[in-house]
């Protein structure tokens, strides 16, 4: 007997016989080989949809086969109904439709899965033959399945007819029926609503009906509901779902269908019927504070679903009945209850999460109103709201120190988010209670850190500052008059807690554009967060809050300046925070220096530099290993984020944004910039680094940042230093090519190549590199994907800056015009750097000689790649850029593109053997047409390109 392994192996082995798919099947499911399971996946799948599918798929479905296989057959059934519905002779529509009513019958009693998919399959044969050709689809199924026969039980027969009733919504959700055909169907089926209505209803309100039926009555209900059956139509089963509400075994199908019927877009036409829910929904309130007091958070979480959703989708529409206010105040009190249930969230508790959206949906349906009806609106659900800041507020509190810690991590960053979404929330409700929302929560901290008689919480004053905090990190607090008495009483809190001392961090950092309008304040905070600096527990905290201070208020730290310097030199030397901190600090003191005198930042740079430079010294003489490699790296960036931000040049232009200090200060002394002083300095020791470890890019990668870094901030003023620089990077690259060094050379290019006294360098430099990474093309760049991307925007970069680098008789412009056309080959890796590479070149054909040469010797073999790629060779979504680079040619170089074109196009089968030489003609035709117009160019392109690829008009290129 073959081996089950032998029917997938051969690819010519396609005889889809039934036993060689259960062969197929045993190999699928038994097979231990993975490698054998997949041959097996893959020949079943072209097993389904072959056309002798037919014949094996109702033999497979016979009592004597086990349900795996019977399942095989189910879905292949389905299959070729659902995706070859055209292949179905239009006179063996009405037999197919027996056989499946017949096995469907057969399996009521048999495999719920195997029932499943035969109830999918004569689904899908319902809606490809309705209206037409089986008008009153359901209302037949109906009659069927509620005749006697065929020795199959009742209750089978009704849960089989449920089952196809819930499975036929669900396939038309999913169906690829033609748009035209799904509003014939959807109409189609809204008509046999009538059918299936009185079926459910009579099911659900039976007393003797067992609880399987009433719990798939009540999903089939949620099927049926989502395609939009009138909300007036299914009310009285709705109100049928409500009663099936205290029963267990059917409360989680009964919410389901609620929630589905209630939020279906339509339902807000039915006003009465909207009217009716409330009490209905008010009237769970009872089995709601059971659930809560029994602590049953699945029932707290489906009531609390069924009132969010009426709120949610029918704010509007209830708020606008003035008669009926009080329900509706009643309900959102309701879902006020929800949003404040006891417990803490995520562990006592997952329900109030659920309601956050709703009070974002009310206050933007209230706010919508005009002047006058939102003034009324406002005096009810103003106070709503106030109550509703105080609910999140303690729902914000952390547990006792003691809960906390024996809660998981997951548990934790849970409680993380949800506060994140409270204070996304009390951002959003800020919009409606304004500055009286800030007067409220400080007279509250206020009351609390004032009284002596009544020992605070750490928890309850920790969520007031938390709420400070939220709203002014996002809104501009600077107009409140609450906030100097806020800076007055942070410094009264006994901060005894991380979580608390955390969160005043935060709250001191929300605040640092205030304080830069207010400096006198700075004296009450500074100290708090100089001291936090010092606990490595509140690392983010702390340095964050620095950072920003010293970003907004650097023109009135100076008096502050030595102490900052000298605590950030002491934790950093103390390595109390983690690398990302030490980076942070670093920016911050960046910040703090910029505003001082040239002299100042010298003398605060030596003390603050000095140690790391003594250790990277020490560090260079070492034998190169892994441990002194991170120390080496860390040092570098310490360096690089101190530069990143240490910009003495913003001095005079920062009045524009108001940050300035009110006198102008003097312009900065002639003479070098402080960093540049410091590079020139560590130049030596940092050449001496890289002589060791000009191997490792890690290395390299952070040197070439400090300078990358320096360029990008002092621009210009770098100019002392661009001489020696590019003579190290060309030594560097020389040695070792690596990316990171063209990533550099790319920045001089773009700020100095156009200064006449750096030219010269920058020029010597740019030939250097570019004669390094030709010859790693000719030997073959695949193995540096990297190199090809850095030297491609490179490339771009000078011939957007300074074209005349391409007029050097020292530069090979052909060979660079290769590598672009190399790596337009290179698709996997070099996707935008070559398109910018080709729009900087083609534009300049016309005013350096070199280049226009280079394009009409060599033009073509542009077109060919372009071309290559557009008929299959690349991924589809680089189709733009070779759509940009044929814009750009038709642009520049229009009467050679006409030729290229039509002599690339010439061979039988180039691009594609799928083209006919009228469609590469018209496409031809159509690119040349297009010299303004570059979106055009692009649809031509993609178009082209589906032809090429056997694509066009598929359903898979509709859905890229």
């Amino acid at each position: 007997m073959e081996t089950p392994g032998r029917i997938v192996a051969t690819p010519d082995a396609l005889d889809f016989t039934v036993e060689n798919v259960e062969k197929a099947l045993h190999q699928l499911y038994y097979d231990p080989n993975i490698e054998n399971k997949n041959l097996a996946q893959k020949w079943l799948m072209q097993a389904q949809v072959s056309p002798q599918a037919w014949q094996f798929c109702w033999a497979l479905l016979s009592p004597d086969k086990v349900p795996e296989i019977q399942y095989f057959g189910a879905s292949a059934l389905h299959t070729k109904i659902s995706r070859y519905w055209s292949d179905i002779p239009t006179d063996q529509y009405e037999s197919l439709k027996t056989q499946l009513f017949s096995q469907i019958a057969c399996f009521s009693s048999g495999s719920k899965m195997v029932l499943t998919r035969l109830c999918v399959a004569l689904a899908s044969l319902a809606l490809n033959t309705m209206p037409e050709a089986w008008p009153g689809a359901v209302a037949e199924m109906v009659r069927v399945f509620q005749e006697e026969g065929g020795g199959v039980d009742g209750r089978a027969r009704c849960l089989a007819l449920l089952e196809l009733l819930t499975v036929l919504p669900e396939e038309f959700q999913t169906s690829r029926l033609p748009q035209y055909r799904k509003g014939q169907v959807r109409g189609a089926l809204g008509r046999e609503w009538g059918s299936v209505c009185p079926l459910l209803q009579q099911l659900l309100r039976r007393t003797d009906s067992p609880g399987a039926v009433k719990a798939r009555v009540l999903r089939c209900l949620s099927s049926w509901v989502l395609l939009d059956v009138p909300l007036s139509e299914s009310e009285s089963l709705v109100h049928d779902c409500f009663s099936a509400l205290p029963d267990p075994e059917l409360f989680d199908t009964a919410v389901e269908a609620i929630v589905n019927a209630i939020s279906q877009p339509d339902s807000q036409r039915y006003v009465n019927t909207l009217l009716k829910l409330v009490p209905q929904v008010l009237a769970l309130q009872e089995q709601l504070r059971e659930a809560v007091q029994n602590g049953d958070m699945e029932t707290c979480h489906g009531i609390c679903r069924i009132a969010v959703t009426l709120g949610e989708n029918h704010s509007r529409t209830l708020l606008e009945q003035v008669d009926h206010w009080q329900s509706f105040l009643a309900l959102v009190n309701m879902i006020m209850f929800c949003t404040g249930i006891p417990g803490h969230y995520p562990v006592n508790e997952t329900t109030s999460s659920l309601t956050l959206t709703f009070w974002y949906t009310l206050q933007d349906e209230i706010m919508s109103f005009e002047s006058d009806k939102q003034a009324v609106y406002l005096q009810v659900y103003r106070p709503v709201y106030f109550q509703l800041v105080d609910v999140l507020l303690h729902k914000a509190q952390f547990p006792s120190d003691q809960e906390y810690a024996s809660w998981s991590s997951d548990e934790k960053e849970q409680f993380r988010i949800y506060r994140v979404d409270i204070s996304d929330t009390l951002m959003y409700v800020y919009e409606m209670l304004g500055a009286e929302l800030l007067s409220n929560l400080y007279d509250k901290l206020g009351r609390l850190l004032t009284n002596a008689e009544q020992p605070t919480s750490w928890q309850h004053t920790e969520a007031l500052l938390y709420g400070f905090q939220s709203i002014a990190e996002t809104i501009d607090v600077n107009y409140s008059d609450v906030i100097p008495g806020l800076i007055g009483l942070i410094p009264r809190i006994s901060i005894n807690n991380v979580q608390l001392a955390d969160t005043v961090m935060f709250t001191i950092g929300a605040l640092a554009e205030w304080l830069a309008d207010h400096p006198v304040m700075l004296s009450s905070v500074l100290p708090l967060v100089l001291q936090a600096l010092g606990n490595p527990d509140l690392s983010v905290s702390s340095v964050s809050t620095l950072k920003k201070i010293c970003r907004e208020c650097k023109y009135d730290l100076p008096p502050y300046a030595t102490n900052i310097v000298a605590v950030s030199q002491e934790v950093l030397i103390k390595q109390i925070h983690k690398t990302s901190q030490c980076m942070w600090l670093m920016q911050a003191l960046g910040f703090l220096l910029s505003a001082l005198p040239v002299e100042d930042i010298l003398r605060n740079l030596h003390s603050l530099i000095t140690p790391y430079i003594q250790q990277l010294e020490k560090l260079a003489d070492e034998t190169p290993n892994p441990s002194n490699k991170l120390a080496i790296i860390h040092i570098l960036g310490l360096l690089s984020n101190l530069f990143t931000t240490l910009d003495i040049s913003k001095q005079d232009d920062e009045s524009a944004d108001g940050s300035a200090p009110p006198v102008k200060t003097a312009p900065p002394p002639p003479g070098p910039n402080p960093v540049v002083v410091v590079l020139q300095q560590v130049f030596a020791l940092i050449q001496t680094v890289l002589s060791k470890w000009l191997n490792d890019s890690q290395v390299v990668e952070a040197v070439c940042a400090i300078f990358e870094k320096s360029v990008k901030t002092l621009l210009h003023d770098f100019a002392p230093m661009v001489s020696q620089l590019s003579e190290m990077l060309g030594q560097m690259y020389s040695t070792i090519p690596q990316a990171s060094a063209l990533d550099l050379t790319r920045q001089m290019v773009h700020i100095f190549a156009s200064e006449t006294d750096h030219f010269p360098p920058i020029k010597a430099l740019f030939e250097l590199v570019t004669s390094v990474t030709l010859s790693i093309f000719q030997q073959g760049p695949r193995d540096h994907p990297d190199i090809v991307d850095s030297f491609m925007q490179l490339q771009a970069q000078a011939l957007k800056r300074k074209p005349d680098l391409f007029l050097s008789e020292s530069l090979d412009v052909k060979a660079v015009f290769h590598c672009g056309k190399f790596a337009h080959c290179l698709h996997k890796y070099t996707h935008r750097p070559y398109t910018l590479f080709w729009t900087e070149l083609l534009p300049h054909c016309s005013d350096v000689p070199p280049l226009a040469r280079v394009v009409q010797e060599d033009g073509k073999l542009l077109i060919q790649a372009v071309l290559e790629g557009i008929g299959g060779g690349a991924s589809r979504s680089l189709m733009d850029q070779f759509a940009e680079v044929l814009f750009s040619l038709n642009k520049h170089c229009f009467s050679l593109l006409a030729v290229w074109l039509k002599e690339a196009l010439q061979p039988p089968g180039f691009p594609s053997s799928r083209v006919t030489i009228e469609q590469k003609d018209n496409f031809s035709h159509q690119i040349l047409r297009e010299r303004v117009n570059k979106r055009r160019v692009k649809d031509i392109v993609k178009e082209f390109t589906l032809l090429c690829r056997g694509l066009h008009g598929t359903e898979y290129a509709a859905e890229y």
